[in-house]
């Protein structure tokens, strides 16, 4: 069937006409035949069995019947009255009930004549009842398309009382089937169909709607899932290829005497396998005549830094500079002072340029950059602004992505004739899952084991009755010379609430921790920046011994002295919140603790949070727990929510279908790049279509 069929207007369908076509486009997006035929159905009532009434057990639950009505009354009650009609089978007797609609029911329904009824059974009075339950004349059952898996479609309020029951959708489906005769043109080629043993397209689309069983339906679901997440999968594999074939880099021929000298003589520790394996990755693509987009996962304290010091090295070695851009002023001047550390003894030049720089410095830093005097620019925003000009910039290097949109990184590529180089780094462990999707477009390296000699953050979960204990123990930390976080929870709408809870604790704090034997700094929110920034510095200097903070400090604050982090009211902060916070101490020799405070009233998913939180410090396996709970939208941040728009897919439940959908669209492009060969045309017609109607932007925000 051609796809101009699918694309005829919703209301073109018998027995939808201009008003329901009008609600079912307002409330569930059905603006053509193709959108209808894509309401997958959220669950099934299984209908293949039919019970008789001696069978029946006092559970509530749905049940199908086949009998006949003997006899039907009117009862008086307290408030109206209500229609009773007495249903036999050949094994017992029970009661339909209904308390609305009695004149129409009863016009309608006829005695002695074999009826299926479904429902909800009730147990009174020593007999099985129905209320208001379906009916079906046997003859008219036996003929209809509707399945004995009976699809629940997805539905809202409005729908519901405007008439558009479950029913009515499925109305709409069976008249869609017969107008098309089921002739749904296939969307896989023959071999792949063949190799994963697939359901055609027209037999998957029919089993989804009308499955005869469960075992029909659960292999038409796979078929449609793996359309899915293939089509996206290779949207995003095919702008990868493109991207490399079409946008040209600076190839970095060369590994020279800065990366060489830094290697042999000044390498601070022995790099782990994968920052080798990491580098390795790297260095190919800066050798290759493409564009690198590489995207660095590594968790918090995992070496992502010096990984990325040593990329720089290779630019520099090609006669190029590169650039270095952070989300806030902080973290600028921490990668800053990093960098001047490791290249103390190379012979570079590193600037700073952020919101703060004064005037002057800023002239001083786009001459420099223009005349190539600066070798390397670590900066917040402010290297996207026009007046920023580079002499060559041959790497780019973001660190958490996830707060710069596409707009500002395609500034960042303008500012040359080729693109730069692209290495994306974060320390927020994304599962694999969600990586191929949101990231499918990326190349993507993970530093998966942290260097030697880092002891694992020990974590305890106390709730708030052993605060006193708390208090001790970081007495006793403090005595030894360390320095303690204690971090409060800030949530926009509860924003006032929140900081009167940031002040009775810092004032709790001082009442405990008095003057002058302890310093407290104190650092949140509505502080001015210059305030905020005197309050941290003093903290890093080791002025003071506590920081009391909203989670300001949550990224990338490297305090080597600091070993314990209190964590107040952790059930409110989400998983990966609490992963980056703890990731805040363990950053020197010394054993280091994460305490998390709470209430003794949790939920079921705070207490998992909490219990994951205890039993692992590995950041992957503790997002995909993070996945499972929130679900992907959340995961990535509002401003990514509504992750992945997917029909039927799920991207939590079908990890496995993703990574065989994505391999086989690797190993397809690999092969025939232009989807040229004769068997590929049904995938290269959906491919075209899909891009017609529907873009992979649709479907990730």
């Amino acid at each position: 069937m051609n796809s101009g069929f699918l694309q005829t207007p919703i209301e073109y369908l018998k027995g939808v006409g201009p008003n329901r076509a009008n609600l079912l486009r307002k409330e569930l997006g059905i603006h053509t035949y193709q959108d209808l035929i894509n309401l997958f159905p959220n669950r099934y009532l299984d209908r293949t069995q039919y019970y008789k009434i001696a069978q029946l057990k006092q559970t509530n639950a749905e049940v199908q019947i086949i009998g006949r009505i003997t006899h039907i009354k009117t009862v008086q009650q307290q408030r109206g009255k209500r229609l009773v009609a007495t249903f036999t089978d050949e094994t017992g007797t029970m009661e339909l009930v209904w308390f609305r609609g009695h004149k129409w029911i009863r016009e309608n329904l006829k005695l002695n004549t074999p009826y299926v009824i479904f429902g909800k059974t009730n147990w009174f009075n020593n007999m099985f009842s129905m209320p208001h339950p379906e009916m079906e004349l046997l003859e008219a059952h036996e003929k209809s398309l509707r399945s004995a898996m009976q699809p629940v479609y997805p539905s809202t309020e409005k729908l519901s009382s405007s008439g558009i029951t479950n029913r009515v959708i499925n109305t709409l489906m069976q008249q869609l089937f017969l107008e098309s005769k089921n002739a749904f043109a296939e969307t896989l080629s023959k071999p792949l169909i063949s190799s994963l043993k697939l359901l055609s397209k027209s037999e998957a689309l029919f089993n989804v709607h009308f499955p005869k069983n469960q075992g029909l339906l659960a292999r038409a679901q796979y078929r449609l899932k793996f359309e899915e997440l293939f089509y996206i999968q290779l949207q995003l594999v095919r702008k990868n290829l493109v991207h490399k074939s079409k946008i040209k880099g600076y190839p970095f021929e060369k590994v020279g005497e800065h990366f060489n000298t830094f290697f042999k003589d000044h390498l601070p520790f022995k790099l782990t396998g994968a920052q080798k394996r990491v580098l390795k990755e790297i260095r190919n693509d800066l050798g290759s005549k493409a564009q690198m987009n590489r995207l660095l996962q590594g968790d918090v304290g995992s070496g992502k830094t010096i990984v990325a010091f040593m990329s720089k090295l290779l630019a520099l070695d090609n006669g190029f500079q590169a650039c270095l851009m952070a989300p806030t002023e902080i973290l600028s001047v921490q990668h800053y002072n990093s960098l001047i550390e490791l290249s103390k003894s190379l012979n570079i030049s590193i600037s700073l340029l952020t919101g703060s720089t004064s005037t002057s410095s800023r002239r001083e830093i786009h001459e420099n950059l223009e005349n190539g005097r600066i070798n390397i620019l670590i900066g917040t925003h402010a290297l996207l602004e026009d007046k920023v000009k580079f002499k060559n910039l041959g790497l780019a290097i973001i660190d958490e992505q996830h707060r710069f949109g596409v707009a500002q990184r395609s500034k960042l590529w303008h500012k040359n004739e080729f693109p730069p180089h692209v290495l994306v780094m974060t320390a927020t462990p994304i599962p694999r899952t969600l990586a191929m999707s949101i990231y499918g477009d990326l190349d993507i390296s993970v530093i998966d084991e942290l260097p030697p000699g880092r002891k694992e953050v020990k974590t305890v979960h106390r709730f708030d009755a052993n605060r006193l204990k708390v208090f001790r123990f970081l007495k006793d930390e403090i005595s030894k010379g360390r320095q303690v976080y204690i971090v409060y929870p800030l949530i926009q709408e509860s924003e006032a609430l929140d900081y009167k809870d940031l002040m009775d604790g810092y004032e709790s704090i001082v009442r405990e921790f008095p003057m002058p034997q302890y310093q407290v700094s104190i650092v949140h929110g509505q502080m001015k920046a210059a305030d905020k920034e005197f309050e941290m510095n003093r903290f890093i200097k080791g002025e003071t011994q506590i920081m009391v903070a909203t989670t300001v400090i949550e990224v990338g604050v490297n305090v080597p002295n600091a070993s314990v982090m209190v964590i107040e009211s952790a059930e409110r902060f989400g998983l990966s919140q609490l992963h980056q916070l703890r990731g805040r101490v363990g950053r020197g020799a010394e054993q280091s603790y994460c305490i998390l405070m709470t209430s003794h009233k949790l939920t079921h998913d705070a207490r998992t949070r909490l219990e994951t939180m205890v039993k692992t410090s590995d950041g992957f396996e503790i997002a995909e727990v993070d996945l499972k709970l929130r679900g992907p939208g959340d995961l990535m941040g509002t401003q990514q929510s509504g992750v992945l728009n997917l029909r039927i897919a799920d991207i939590i439940k079908d990890g496995e279908i993703l990574k065989i959908a994505r391999s086989y669209a690797i190993q397809l492009l690999k092969e025939d790049p232009a989807l040229s060969n004769s068997e590929n045309f049904p995938i290269r017609n959906t491919f075209a279509q899909l891009v017609k109607y529907r873009n992979i932007w649709n479907y990730i925000s």
